[in-house]
């Protein structure tokens, strides 16, 4: 008996920390790109069920623990891009699209490999432009709201010491209770508590494809598929790369219409359902990350509740919560960022310009913060003295896979590194031989 209610525990532990830790993020997201809170709400459903079968689907069809979260990054990068001309119904086509090109993913290695093709020092540096705006929140709450700031923060501190795991949800908790002390009963009284689902008719512009579909998609690749796909190969397995990203692609394309930014592999959940402690038989932790897709898509079923709770507090100190919830991945893209001293300045460059938030021809600072450190690599690699020694030959694990680096408990985002050693490709028909921990 022990030998089932363990996996199952992991996964419910999984699910609650996957949810509480990022649930503001993605609320925050879909309202600056456009949503009202009945659309924020219908979006955090559609996402939470959209991974909730994603994962129940892949966990038991390749029984390897594939855990399965929304996109913590490209909901920080929706915050980033703000309202796009055409308002939500564009917003909704560049799901949709970001969705299908996850798919393309999926099918065409190539286009795989064209992502991963893209230099880590720009691809972190990129990432952490897109979260540099919410990361600051909890010091501009500290000043504009210090009543109900200061005691999240210490919340944060104190079991970001003690208790890393539930730093995030713990003060998200002493987030709720501050709203609860301080708002009166009343201001529930028209909100909507149960789940709704709000469709809407996408719509297409050239703005929002290149300056929100493309960095969501690119986003949602570099920052969760590949390294959620590293931290498996790192506990052992072989997962079949090709078919979970048309699982989540698929989803992601039908969770659009009502609101659901991006479906992909999880990173830090991942290693909760994956390591030893979800069971110590790597055979059976399939039942953790199944478990946890199902506690996930319940948990959906209060984003009604969880959206109109938001809508009552200061908008600085949701955002505070959701900047505590993504200061380790921000520590982790800058580290990714800065790792390579010859593509350092390229890398600042990046950063920079993501990080201004300035929109040309419509399209926003995600995508030309990869112009410009793209170009500015190309400039230096042509003043360059002499060719560079040639790297070692190594075989890579799949198209762009990354060997797990270190991740924030609170976020499911990691940023991107080289491939492991000595890993042969996944089957992409989700055996689990061949475990050997890295050669």
């Amino acid at each position: 008996m022990a030998g089932r209610t363990q996996p199952v525990l992991a996964g419910v532990v999984t699910a609650l920390v996957g949810f509480a830790s990022s649930f503001t993020v993605v609320l925050a997201g879909l309202r600056a790109v456009g949503a009202s809170d009945a659309q924020a709400a219908s979006g955090l459903l559609a996402v939470c069920v959209a991974s909730g079968v994603s994962a129940v689907w892949l966990g038991l069809r390749h029984r390897i623990p594939m855990s399965i979260a929304w996109s913590t990054p490209g909901a920080a990068l929706l915050v980033a891009t703000g309202a796009m001309p055409g308002g939500w119904p564009v917003a909704v086509g560049a799901f949709l699209v970001s969705g299908a090109l996850i798919v393309a993913a999926g099918l065409f290695p190539a286009l795989g490999r064209a992502v991963a093709a893209i230099p880590r020092p720009v691809a972190g540096a990129m990432l952490a432009g897109v979260l540099l705006p919410l990361c600051t929140a909890p010091v501009r709450a500290l000043v504009e709201v210090p009543r109900l700031a200061v005691p999240v923060v210490l919340a944060w501190l104190l079991l970001h010491r003690f208790a890393r795991r539930w730093a995030v949800p713990g003060a998200l908790a002493v987030a709720v209770a501050a709203i609860a002390l301080t708002t009166p009963v009343s201001g529930l009284g028209g909100a909507r508590l149960l789940p709704v689902v709000e469709l809407t008719a996408p719509a297409w512009n050239v703005s929002a494809m290149v300056g929100l579909a493309l960095p969501l998609f690119l986003v949602t690749m570099a920052a969760q598929n590949v390294p959620g796909m590293a931290v498996l190969v790192g506990y052992g397995y072989r997962p079949p790369f090709g078919a979970a990203l048309r699982a989540t692609g698929l989803t992601t394309v039908l969770a659009a219409p009502a609101g659901g930014h991006a479906v992909n592999l999880a990173a830090i959940t991942a290693a909760l359902a994956a390591g030893p402690d979800a069971h110590p038989d790597p055979d059976r932790r399939w039942i953790a990350s199944v478990t946890a897709g199902t506690g996930l898509a319940l948990l959906g079923l209060g984003a009604g509740a969880a959206t109109a709770l938001v809508a009552l507090a200061p908008p600085v100190l949701i955002e505070a919560v959701a900047g505590l919830a993504l200061l380790g991945a921000l520590a982790t893209a800058l580290t990714s960022a800065l790792a390579e001293p010859a593509a350092r300045e390229a890398a600042v460059v990046t950063f920079v310009v993501t990080a201004s938030g300035v929109t040309l021809l419509g399209v926003g600072g995600a995508f030309w913060g990869l112009v410009a450190g793209g170009a500015m690599l190309l400039l230096f690699r042509q003043r360059s003295d002499g060719p560079a020694a040639p790297e070692p030959a190594v075989e890579p694990a799949a198209p762009g896979l990354a060997s797990p680096g270190p991740a924030s408990p609170g976020s499911d985002s990691v940023a991107v590194a080289g491939p492991p050693s000595g890993v042969h490709q996944p089957d992409d028909r989700g055996r689990v031989g061949g475990r050997s921990g890295g050669t």
